[in-house]
């Protein structure tokens, strides 16, 4: 399948839990967000062996694949198995501390999303040192603090989101601790989309959460009333 352009599929990129999800599975969790607008999925089990995660990867892509793209978190060999399987997932998310972006890019292939999180202005310098079509979107965070990634970096608040996306010609999808009240500043200081665990798969009704999330995020567009400071090219680049 082609890899398909980030404008389509970040605005609200759900990160699943599957700990937060119970006692719902976390595809039924999933197929009720993206049926409420979430526009990308990834999957991520930190507790969960490569069989699990195998197992949990194809049932959510056989769930929501065929409407939006669905990726994996860290395991290149967990999306290649799945592939193996006729599985519909289109890519990877990597971490600092996980295989480097370019390795990725060579393993993967040309059509898969290739996504990395970086938070500092060191590792944006990294991102964009790579040759282009390297990585896909930058996962930018933490914004504020959050309990489903304890690890996370000092939280970098909007202010600090800004600073980073603004310099930024790859997309940049905020992480973090984020809810509704933060989709419109985010959108405003330059987020190609917000990313979300807590908000929508500990949602008593994700769809409606979802549908809330994606109102506050259509509430403001690119052009608007920027950001003093933030380079116009940063909105450019993102719609």
């Amino acid at each position: 399948m082609p890899r398909p352009l980030p404008a389509s599929y970040l605005p609200l990129y759900l990160v699943t839990d599957t700990l937060l999800s119970t006692p719902r599975t976390v595809p039924d969790v999933v197929a009720a967000a993206v049926a409420g607008g979430a526009t990308c999925v990834q999957v991520r089990d930190k507790h969960a062996g490569g069989r699990d995660l195998l197992t949990l990867l194809v049932a959510v892509a056989e769930a929501v694949g065929d409407r939006v793209p669905v990726l994996v978190d860290d395991r290149v060999d967990v999306y290649l198995a799945a592939r193996e399987q006729g599985a519909p997932v289109h890519g990877v998310h990597v971490g600092q501390s996980d295989l480097p972006a370019g390795l990725v890019r060579s393993v993967v292939g040309p059509d898969a999303v290739v996504g990395l999180s970086a938070a500092t202005a060191e590792q944006f310098a990294v991102a964009h040192a790579l040759p282009p079509g390297t990585v896909d979107y930058l996962g930018v965070g933490a914004v504020h603090a959050t309990a489903t990634k304890p690890d996370h970096p000092t939280p970098l608040g909007v202010d600090g989101f800004a600073r980073l996306a603004g310099a930024s010609a790859l997309p940049c999808v905020a992480i973090g601790g984020i809810d509704a009240a933060d989709a419109a500043p985010l959108r405003r200081a330059g987020a190609a989309g917000i990313a979300v665990v807590s908000a929508l798969c500990a949602a008593p009704d994700p769809a409606e959460a979802a549908r809330s999330l994606l109102g506050a995020w259509n509430s403001w567009a690119p052009g608007e009333d920027p950001v003093p400071g933030l380079p116009v090219r940063a909105f450019r680049a993102r719609c």
